[in-house]
């Protein structure tokens, strides 16, 4: 009885996979600070991301894990605290002052990308994103 417990938690555990995405943040420009990384879903996008990252910065390019992330539909956000002040600097208008970057290449015109466009499929092993940081 035991060892169909243990067989049937594992093939619980088997169908509740999850993924490492793997993010490449191209287009730091210094060494300042660091670089954060969330991965969200539809329901939180932009707003309470709990999967979340940050490296040290590095002009060029930095690369970031984000483990155990659920089998799904998932947007990648990036953006380069050069000041470590673990939020987004903005202008009086509301205008990134830091560089800031979404998977796909998403484009922000106007106010951020919409989920659909900055959604990456997820599913089990390592899911690799790009973002590249515009300042």
């Amino acid at each position: 009885m035991k060892k169909l417990h243990i067989i049937a938690l594992l093939a619980f555990s088997a169908s509740a996979s999850a993924a490492t995405v793997q993010v490449k943040i191209d287009g730091v420009t210094s060494a300042r600070g660091v670089v954060q990384v969330a991965v969200c879903d539809e329901a939180n996008y932009r707003k309470d991301c709990t999967l979340t990252a940050t490296v040290p910065a590095r002009a060029g390019f930095v690369m970031v894990d984000v483990p155990n992330v659920p089998a799904g539909t998932w947007a990648v956000l990036a953006y380069h605290d050069e000041n470590s002040n673990k939020k987004l600097d903005t202008n009086f208008v509301g205008m990134p002052k830091e560089g800031y970057g979404f998977s796909n290449g998403a484009a922000s015109r106007f106010g951020p990308p919409s989920f659909k466009d900055a959604a990456i499929p997820v599913g089990d092993g390592i899911v690799p994103a790009l973002v590249t940081l515009k300042y």
